[in-house]
């Protein structure tokens, strides 16, 4: 006898009330899966797929690579003719189950350390600016004209620490004003909140707005696209009036000023990733290669997905702390194509990206082809 799903609508009403408000808008015209990334790896996770399963409130979508498999890079979203935000709909699926207690299990040690020491790599908050150790970092108070938000995963990753580390050098070569404030900070929650950790990260937004307040913060440098898109667009959902720059933004304006003065360049072919939260999220395309090309001495050569048809590096969405098969590593397929275009600098200017093209760049034999570099740290060499 063939097993049938039975439709629960009364699953889709929840989603729809948890923040899935578009999900019914949604016709299955195809072009959301025909963007997604998953498509060219073959992989398990089809999105057209999962928003009719979310439609009709049937089961049997959790697994880690359906559910979770979702990187949340916004291809399917700027694609979709009826405007669905399909985001908002797996982040609504992820939250129900969370509801549950039933996320992977990887999932539930990163909220669970946001949870008890404010960030998701599980170590202690007492590390958080161990970082700095050897570095003479201002402290945040009240009289600095930016407060330098260093996101989670360039506190705690090791190769990560350095983005952290030539940005503050850079910020002080140029004379910017700016100060961190330390182990008092928290996750910014981008992340958790992908996961469906709804509630934790509501109270984590909210502790932070209230800490960055009590400092009297008005302007916030990020690091992390990821940081930059939830400061600026969910935070100020919250109430939040600050105003938000990725370091990036920063950079770009005092080179528009003439205030950079470059003691050398960069002799070697450069190419650009686009991270998602930075262009498809956020519309920041042009700052990074303008400071590139200033770098490079327009030097600087395109994959051919770039800007808004930018290659996903996988790590968005949770999947950072996620194991990926090898077969269905996006970044994989873009060091591929970086060393194919000849280019011995692959750089970009998110955290989530470094890590993930880090691991590619050895797991598929082109270290000594190729080299991985964030934009501060490339800027850094340079002045």
């Amino acid at each position: 006898m063939e097993d049938y799903l039975t439709p629960l609508y009364e699953v889709n009403q929840a989603l729809v009330a948890m923040g899935a408000e578009k999900l019914n808008l949604c016709m299955q015209c195809g072009m959301c899966a025909g963007s997604c990334p998953w498509r060219i790896v073959d992989g398990p996770f089809n999105v057209r797929r999962l928003i009719r399963m979310a439609q009709l409130g049937v089961e049997g979508y959790e697994s880690d690579d359906i559910l979770y498999g979702c990187t949340t890079c916004n291809k399917c979203v700027l694609k979709c003719p009826r405007g669905v935000t399909i985001i908002d709909v797996v982040r609504s699926m992820r939250a129900m189950i969370a509801e549950t207690g039933a996320i992977p299990a990887v999932l539930r040690t990163a909220t669970g350390s946001v949870h008890s020491n404010g960030n998701p790599w599980s170590e202690p908050r007492e590390k958080r600016t161990k970082w700095a150790a050897d570095m003479d970092v201002p402290r945040f108070d009240g009289s600095q004209e930016y407060f330098l938000f260093i996101c989670c995963t360039s506190c705690f990753d090791v190769r990560s620490q350095n983005i952290a580390k030539s940005i503050v050098s850079v910020l002080k070569k140029l004379g910017v004003s700016f100060g961190i404030i330390g182990e008092e900070e928290n996750c910014c929650g981008e992340s958790i909140r992908k996961m469906g950790a709804e509630e934790l990260f509501m109270k984590t937004a909210e502790k932070n707005i209230d800490l960055y307040q009590s400092k009297g913060v008005k302007k916030i440098i990020t690091t992390s696209p990821h940081c930059y898109y939830t400061f600026t667009k969910e935070y100020r959902e919250l109430g939040a009036d600050f105003e938000v720059y990725h370091y990036t933004q920063i950079i770009g304006e005092l080179f528009s000023e003439g205030k950079i003065d470059l003691k050398k360049g960069i002799s070697k072919k450069v190419t650009y990733h686009d991270p998602c939260y930075l262009g498809r999220h956020s519309e920041v395309y042009e700052i990074p290669r303008e400071i590139l090309g200033r770098l490079s001495d327009g030097n600087l050569y395109e994959m051919k997905r770039n800007k808004k048809e930018s290659l996903c590096c996988g790590g968005g969405g949770g999947r950072l702390w996620m194991e990926t098969k090898p077969e269905w590593r996006f970044s994989d397929l873009r060091i591929k194509e970086a060393v194919e275009l000849g280019a011995e600098v692959l750089a970009t200017a998110c955290p989530y990206c470094i890590s993930m093209l880090e691991d590619s760049r050895k797991t598929t034999n082109n270290e000594e082809k190729i080299v991985i570099k964030d934009i501060s740290e490339l800027l850094n060499e340079s002045i």
